[in-house]
């Protein structure tokens, strides 16, 4: 078993907090792509999961891990999140080729590649919109590699927490153009003032016919579920207790806020997807993943 990676919640990179939940996903991303039954493909991830101290032992293949898919996180909680990251490639792709959408933006970006590994549409901008040390660490790796985004990719150092429309903006956001925004992985973290607050600036600097997805967990109580299996392994094995990061206050009705100012949105169950495409994880007892959603909405035309 890998030993537990002390985590500390004021770091602003990747090596403890909030921050070093991105290589989680990395991690994750990683053992998706060296699937033979991979639903998504990011070469990518397991450079960044090597390059930080807190996660270079961590596995990035299926062989790595012991128990396959019956480990609760590398085997059920990877492939969640190699789920979402097809089911959001797609809805971003669809924004753009057929929405018309060509303002992209990543709220919370991460480690997320997708301005790299995706196949945009002529005139795309990405705008990458995280903390200045994730986004520092991001840099440093794909420099690394001579990697070469595959559409015009801007990244706007900016605390989610705080007022960031300034930041994006100033970086060539035009609200007055179609765009397509998504928070994924990210709201679960905020305390519900903040996600009001984000959820408010991103209707504000929308025009209609943008598009935005984001996912929540709608539990009544996240501690009822600190014993399950998923939480116990991230805890053991690598040392992150994410229930000392996520913030516990019962979440605001973003989907009431959005559809009361014109928008049109649809609430997701995970494991639709995993039935949509025939692999992902499925319900279990004591189920942590049970609470979770995935939200996607439009901004109607006039």
């Amino acid at each position: 078993m890998i030993g537990p990676t002390p985590c500390d919640t004021g770091t602003e990179g990747v090596e403890g907090g909030v921050g070093v939940t991105a290589l989680l996903v990395a991690a994750a991303r990683a053992i998706e792509t060296h699937r033979h039954d991979s639903l998504a493909a990011d070469a990518y991830a397991e450079h960044f999961v090597r390059a930080a101290p807190a996660s270079a032992d961590w596995p990035v293949r299926p062989p790595q891990v012991p128990d396959g898919d019956a480990d609760p996180l590398w085997g059920r909680f990877a492939r969640y999140f190699g789920l979402r990251t097809r089911v959001l490639d797609d809805f971003l792709l669809r924004s753009v080729h057929t929405g018309g959408a060509r303002q992209v933006v990543l709220l919370g970006a991460g480690l997320d590649s997708r301005a790299f590994r995706l196949d945009w549409p002529a005139g795309c901008v990405v705008f990458e919109v995280d903390r200045a040390g994730v986004l520092s660490f991001k840099r440093r790796v794909l420099d690394g590699l001579s990697a070469v985004p595959t559409t015009t990719r801007v990244p706007v150092a900016a605390d989610l927490r705080e007022d960031w429309a300034a930041a994006l903006t100033d970086a060539g956001f035009d609200p007055a153009a179609p765009s397509v925004w998504l928070a994924e992985g990210l709201l679960f973290y905020l305390p519900p003032a903040a996600e009001t607050s984000l959820i408010g600036t991103v209707d504000r600097l929308t025009t209609a016919g943008s598009a935005l997805a984001y996912e929540v967990k709608l539990d009544e109580d996240l501690l009822a579920h600190r014993d399950s299996p998923l939480y116990t392994a991230t805890a053991e094995q690598i040392g992150i207790d994410l229930l000392t990061l996520f913030d516990l206050a019962p979440r605001p009705d973003s989907v009431g806020h959005l559809t009361g100012r014109g928008w049109s949105a649809s609430v997701h169950v995970p494991y639709e997807f995993t039935q949509r495409h025939g692999r992902g994880p499925l319900p279990e007892p004591n189920d942590a993943l049970g609470g979770n959603r995935w939200v996607f909405a439009r901004k109607r035309r006039s």
